[in-house]
């Protein structure tokens, strides 16, 4: 495990004039927080609730618990009612089930990494770990493959300012 898992927090190269480019960056920091919570869980199976264990649980907890659920709202209120337009509600269904699905996930996780960022020893539930991993590598491919090329679709200037403005609005507030 790195010493250096504050680099999960440093902003992609785009910004939300850009907001699939963005969405598609908060992909990247997705894969990097499953992979630090891979490698943190095996690192405490190994050595236990050490410092590094303890601040890259607090980096997993700090990345999962704020900007996940802005990034599945971003989402829910632009991509998805996209795709409904578009005659694919069975994916928008899939997507929004997908994200039910990996808060319910995460809700499992999150009390061993509390424990582990306050340096306690704690049991992380390995079949809802494995899940929440699966779940999230299988949800991302179809955004990516998918989804995200059918929301752009016909999207006019306009509607893509309006959504990389309001993405932004609700992160400042």
């Amino acid at each position: 495990m790195s010493s250096r898992v504050d680099v999960l927090h440093a902003g992609p190269a785009v910004g939300f004039d850009q907001p699939f480019e963005m969405l598609a960056a908060c992909h990247d920091r997705v894969r990097r927080s499953l992979d630090l919570l891979r490698r943190l869980h095996a690192h405490v199976e190994q050595q236990g609730v050490d410092a590094q264990a303890r601040d890259a649980a607090a980096d997993v907890l700090r990345y999962f618990d704020r900007a996940g659920p802005a990034h599945h709202e971003d989402e829910e209120r632009h991509v998805l009612p996209r795709l409904r337009a578009a005659g694919l509600a069975g994916l928008a269904d899939r997507l929004h089930a997908q994200h039910l699905e990996m808060a319910r996930l995460w809700a499992l996780l999150r009390e061993p990494l509390q424990q582990w960022a306050r340096g306690e020893p704690a049991a992380m539930p390995a079949q809802a770990l494995l899940d929440h991993m699966q779940l999230y590598e299988a949800h991302l491919a179809a955004e990516d493959a998918q989804a995200f090329p059918a929301a752009q679709i016909g999207l006019d200037p306009a509607t893509r300012d309006a959504m990389g403005e309001e993405m932004a609005a609700r992160r400042r507030s």
